[in-house]
């Protein structure tokens, strides 16, 4: 069961309910007042509960249902034990995701400004935000309305934050233009130094990074990411894009819309990633290429190239995932020998 010490049960709902709010069909209409006091995992789910099955592989544990009712598509349905109460849907997936959305909620904080935050004077906060204790916000932010800055982060000078933003704990924010809708989870680091030196005489010579990080609507960066500012040209994050924690993304760096960066890959410096990237984790892009819009680029793979749009890619130097997957049967068969 999801623990109401960190989340809110807006529950229980009626089956009726449940089969509007996810957009599945009830199949005993009967069973349509009996109530359903929260979600859990078809192992765990009780007679008060409700689970989902979508995956195939998992019918030996469909057949195990204790759950009072289980939504699931109609290929599937068959699986399911007698006495459990069927919803039918075409994408039990995203049923499950309205439903969770419905029922569970994390605690808010009331809007308002910690006495203990740290505010410059000429820093502007919109309406019904919450500031939490040692924020620091430095002279002329402006942060836009219904926005949520949890405790110990720190947006520096001159940053503008649009609405319904939520900065994590500890997280640090400069030289940043940030759009609405941007969530930025506990310890990211965002619009720090890009790693610059010219090598002079024998020493390693910073050069200025003089240029901005620029961030659309609807973001999300994950805990302790870094996203460097441009050194020149800005570095830009599109609209919708999803980076996972401990991501680094270079100075000048460039990503298109929807973008799916994962843990731990590193970006270096003066790429361009079109829309819909997707990067596995651990991934590693060298500095100027250009990635195609739609290209999916595998965990672990090393990329020293251009990517066509589109393109799926694997191994260190990456190669089209078939080629790769020749590779490996080649190095297979003939280790044997």
């Amino acid at each position: 069961m999801v623990d109401s010490n960190f989340y809110k049960n807006n529950g229980p709902f009626s089956l009726a309910q449940i089969a509007e709010i996810t957009g599945a069909e009830l199949t005993d209409k009967s069973k349509s007042a009996e109530k359903i006091s929260g979600i859990a995992t078809m192992e765990k789910a009780g007679s008060e509960d409700i689970c989902f099955f979508y995956d195939r592989k998992a019918k030996e544990k469909a057949s195990n249902i204790k759950a009072k009712a289980c939504i699931t598509n109609e290929d599937l349905q068959t699986w399911i034990p007698h006495g459990v109460t069927v919803l039918v849907c075409a994408n039990p997936k995203l049923a499950f995701l309205k439903l969770n959305q419905a029922f569970y909620e994390e605690y808010k904080p009331q809007a308002g400004i910690s006495g203990k935050a740290t505010i410059h004077s000429s820093a502007k906060i919109g309406k019904d935000c919450f500031i939490g204790d040692y924020v620091v916000i430095e002279e002329n932010v402006e942060i836009g309305d219904n926005c949520r800055i949890e405790n110990s982060s720190t947006i520096c000078r001159g940053c503008k934050i649009g609405n319904n933003c939520r900065i994590g704990a500890g997280a640090y924010v400069a030289y940043c233009i940030m759009g609405n809708d941007c969530f930025i989870y506990s310890g990211a680091k965002l619009g720090c130094d890009g790693f610059g030196f010219n090598t002079i005489e024998g020493r390693h010579i910073r050069i200025p990074q003089v240029g901005r990080l620029i961030i659309g609507n609807d973001v999300e960066i994950g805990a302790n990411a870094c996203v460097d500012r441009g050194a020149l040209d800005d570095t830009v994050i599109g609209d919708g894009c999803r980076i996972d924690n401990l991501v680094q993304i270079a100075h000048n760096d460039k990503l298109g819309r929807g973008c799916v960066i994962v843990s731990q890959t590193g970006i270096a410096g003066s790429c361009t990633l079109g829309d819909y990237v997707v990067c596995g984790g651990q991934a590693g892009l060298a500095d100027h290429l250009t990635v195609g819009s739609g290209a999916q680029i595998a965990a672990q793979s090393g990329v020293m190239r251009d990517i066509e749009p589109g393109a799926v890619v694997m191994g260190s130097p990456t190669v089209p995932f078939k080629d790769f997957m020749r590779q490996v049967a080649f190095l297979q068969r003939n280790s044997k020998k």
